[in-house]
């Protein structure tokens, strides 16, 4: 079994690679259950509905021009592109390209005394979640 150390995500919003400044990120993928159990089944039965995702991601802040708060700020609101991979290498069997649109619905700035600024953020997909190997 192949394992993977988490050393170098890619994560790229509206066209933007952010990677330099990714600290986690996580894009988390369901599919809401529906019991489709009738009478003299004898079991429950479950019948896939809607497909549903957030992306978390955890970024160091960064204020210069076209860095991290430069390219979120102007999104807050919108419906923009994101690709995450599990490392910035080429797309592979083994190191697949997640791609879809996610809708901008936080914007953070601050933190505390002596810690790193940083934005923990977490967007909701909007539409079809795709996986690339090539």
């Amino acid at each position: 079994m192949a394992t993977l150390a988490l050393l170098n995500e890619f994560v790229s919003i509206n066209g933007v690679n952010l990677s330099d400044h990714v600290r986690q990120g996580t894009l988390a993928l369901e599919a809401t259950a529906l019991d489709s159990t009738a009478m003299g089944d004898g079991w429950n039965e479950t019948t896939g509905g809607l497909k549903s995702g957030t992306l978390t991601i955890e970024l160091l802040d960064d204020f210069a021009a076209s860095n991290v708060d430069a390219t979120l700020w102007p999104l807050f609101g919108t419906v923009v592109p994101f690709i995450v991979r599990p490392d910035a290498g080429p797309v592979s069997a083994t190191n697949p390209n997640y791609t879809g649109t996610v809708f901008i619905a936080q914007h953070t700035v601050g933190g505390s005394l002596n810690e790193m600024a940083m934005k923990s953020l977490s967007f909701n997909t909007s539409g079809v979640v795709s996986r690339a190997t090539s």
